[in-house]
């Protein structure tokens, strides 16, 4: 097993994309009209609130552990120093499987934006899954792309923190254009009705909040990775996770100013349609939003590989996993063979079709909340086990912000077992 030797080369806004990016990701292109569907603009609001009050608690426990525990693998660090190694194993392969997940989600979304730009893009017919046919140029895009993507990380953090850094300006920017063309474009009219079906509206739409949210927990996994001071690196952290919620709220206020309920279901790409709308009815303005929607694809892809990798690469130093996927590379301080496997998942996922988004995101969900109920309750062990680790971001009331986290996260878990 080869000793740790990360190169700590990644700076405040490096760790503020790393994070923000990979929160936005491509979800509010695709799914916005879906969720205004299903529980009215203010309910969807609300969702997404609800969710980013759950992240919110959950990020500060993260804030305050990664801060005193800076070390690569962030929840099994944590996990296995409060709560043992059967516990931290458990915590870390159920965030593993969610950053896997996002990884082969957006290997399979990039040929679906590629399809919607490019008319008789589809060529080469091959089988069909799940009533989904598969054509050779649809697998072929996602495919090379997983390649490219694994080998900006295998280089280096820093290539893949400039890549990342790039790609969330040229989204927040397309975003930002969004919600000013609907304030003067929209019709406060078309965001009614504000709910749907009440409190199941609501729930309905919050439970896919953990997978949209996602991301923060990239920090923490990449903590040897990050030249700043450790206090700060909370700061950064619930900073990202802010700026996340307010996203959603917004991109989902924005579309319902702009567009009808009639409107979003019979649109392909809802939010795509009402950045055309915003601006006069131009298709070109539905282009760049789709092409900020390819950057988000991009964004949160880079980074879950990059977090994703390090956690597989934590587990083989702590003898979980098998030794080879321990290995750092000399030259460019990466966890390369955790990288490639992680590729590798993502070159396999294109073959199944569209079929692998929804049963990946209904898995990814679940394995997210579990580890931040896990890590939830390290918080509070180790407060208890431990009174006197230096603790450079060091809450307030940590006893009721770790309860809260633990309970708001264990309710998300009822949604998902159906049980609320």
């Amino acid at each position: 097993m080869e000793e740790k030797n990360f190169d700590r080369v990644l700076g405040k806004k490096d760790v503020l994309a790393l994070a923000f990016g990979a929160m936005i990701g491509w979800g509010w292109v695709i799914l916005v009209g879906g969720w205004i569907l299903k529980a009215g603009t203010l309910g969807a609001m609300s969702a997404f609130i609800i969710g980013g009050i759950m992240v919110i608690f959950v990020g500060l426990v993260y804030a305050e552990l990664t801060a005193a525990m800076p070390e690569c693998g962030g929840a099994n660090v944590f996990s296995r120093r409060a709560l043992g190694k059967n516990a931290s194993f458990v915590c870390t392969w159920a965030l593993i499987l969610g950053y896997v997940g996002v990884v082969a989600f957006e290997a399979c979304a990039l040929p679906n934006v590629v399809e919607y730009l490019l008319p008789g893009f589809l060529k080469g017919y091959m089988y069909s899954v799940a009533g989904f046919d598969i054509y050779a140029s649809w697998v072929a895009v996602g495919v090379v792309s997983s390649i490219i993507i694994t080998a900006i990380n295998y280089f280096g953090a820093k290539p893949a923190a400039v890549l990342q850094s790039v790609l969330t300006v040229a989204i927040a920017a397309v975003g930002i254009a969004l919600i000013c063309g609907s304030a003067f474009s929209g019709n406060i009219e078309n965001t009614k009705p504000l709910f749907i079906d009440g409190i199941g509206g609501i729930m309905g739409v919050a439970i896919a909040t953990p997978f949209m949210y996602v991301g923060f927990d990239v920090i923490p996994q990449a903590a040897e990775e990050i030249n700043m001071p450790f206090n700060k690196i909370g700061k950064i952290l619930i900073l990202s996770i802010v700026m996340a919620v307010s996203w959603y709220a917004l991109v989902i206020f924005s579309v319902s100013m702009t567009m009808k309920p009639w409107e979003m279901e019979t649109s392909i790409l809802v939010t795509a349609d009402a950045m055309k709308f915003a601006f006069g009815g131009r298709q070109i303005a539905a282009q760049i939003l789709i092409i900020a929607g390819l950057a988000g694809i991009v964004s949160s892809w880079n980074a879950f590989l990059m977090g994703g990798s390090r956690a597989i690469y934590s587990l083989a130093q702590a003898k979980m996993l098998p030794s080879f996927l321990a290995k750092l590379h000399p030259k460019y301080k990466t966890p390369t063979n955790a990288i490639l496997l992680i590729g590798l998942c993502s070159c396999v996922a294109p073959f199944f079709g569209k079929v692998m988004l929804t049963c990946i995101t209904n898995a990814g969900s679940f394995g997210i909340v579990i580890a931040y109920v896990l890590v939830s309750i390290s918080f509070m062990v180790l407060r208890k086990k431990e009174p006197d680790m230096p603790r450079p971001y060091k809450l307030k009331n940590y006893k009721f912000i770790g309860s809260m986290a633990i309970i708001l996260a264990s309710l998300m878990l009822l949604l998902y077992s159906g049980a609320y």
